[in-house]
């Protein structure tokens, strides 16, 4: 298991819910989170590792120390927006880009644990930023997508040097193609619906 960076189609494909916690939910839960505190990150989805389901892991704190501020939620969703902050945000797939994105100031939001228990609260600030980003992630939505129009502008140049070092390891054999990585997308996907049918 890797982080992708933009533009890898992944980024781009909406995560189907999960119908059901087993082993391998925990397994890949376990996974994202060492990857997460390996790049010094506060969250990490479930298309940024390629994954096709509804999982995102987080701590604020960002310290593997800190055990007990992580989280692994599956099926998140947002149940309400309160207010606006703006502040700096970026991304494990964008590595070294940041800028200010408008964000709500305060969500309410719902999850399952890996117990199958539902989690729901109120969060603030960093962390409603945080449940933003990530379950924006899992819609195909990226925050590139919220920049306003100077920082669109100022981005564009890394960007590009995203977009072409992709190409470039793709012309390696470094990644496979993109027709590729979407028919293993939609492979992915097919076979999550034919484990709910089974179940």
């Amino acid at each position: 298991m890797k982080i992708v960076q933009y533009p890898h189609p992944a980024l781009r494909h909406p995560a189907r819910p999960l119908a059901a916690i087993d082993k391998q939910v925990r397994l890949d839960a376990g996974h994202m989170l060492e990857l997460m505190y390996e790049h010094r990150g506060l969250g990490l989805a479930a298309n940024q590792v390629f994954l096709p389901y509804r999982i995102i892991v987080l701590n604020p704190t960002g310290d593997p120390q800190q055990r007990d501020k992580e989280e692994v939620l599956l099926n998140p969703v947002i149940l309400d927006r309160k207010g606006t902050m703006e502040g700096e945000e970026g991304c494990l797939s964008f590595p070294e880009l940041f800028q200010k994105i408008r964000r709500a100031k305060t969500v309410t939001v719902q999850a399952y644990d890996l117990d199958g228990k539902v989690i729901e609260k109120v969060v603030s600030d960093l962390e409603s930023r945080l449940w933003q980003h990530e379950v924006d992630h899992l819609d195909g939505i990226l925050f590139i997508d919220k920049m306003g129009t100077i920082a669109k502008l100022s981005s564009r140049g890394m960007l590009k040097q995203f977009e072409h070092d992709f190409q470039q390891d793709q012309q390696k054999g470094e990644i496979p193609p993109t027709a590729e990585l979407e028919r293993i997308l939609s492979e992915r996907a097919a076979e999550m619906d034919r484990k709910d049918q089974a179940s």
